[in-house]
């Protein structure tokens, strides 16, 4: 992003530039002030870091499925939508080890 844009800072009014900011882990876009420090994250960015830190705590158990001569698993709609993936989209499947595999979208 760079310095480009500048934005009235909510805390001191000063000014907030573009910038590549550190939020849980992930870097995003955002604007740090050059007067106080504060930062501003993204706030599209920033939802779906924290999303996705709840998604990854959590385990899911899934009933393997049977169509034709394929076993079939479903990925819940609220990870599917996380991940961006569509009805008809072609992911990666990769084998792990002998009991884990992982999808990549």
């Amino acid at each position: 992003m760079g310095k480009k844009k500048g934005l009235q800072c909510g805390f001191c009014g000063g000014t907030a530039y573009e910038a590549k900011l550190r939020f849980q882990g992930f870097d995003i876009d955002g604007w740090h002030c050059s007067k106080c420090g504060e930062d501003a994250f993204d706030p599209i960015q920033a939802d779906r870091i924290l999303k996705l830190n709840k998604f990854l705590k959590k385990e899911y158990e899934i009933t393997v499925g049977q169509i034709s001569n394929s076993l079939i698993i479903r990925i819940p709609k609220e990870l599917a939508d996380l991940m961006e993936i569509q009805k008809g989209e072609k992911v990666k499947l990769k084998l792990d080890d002998m009991h884990t595999f992982h999808v990549e979208a």
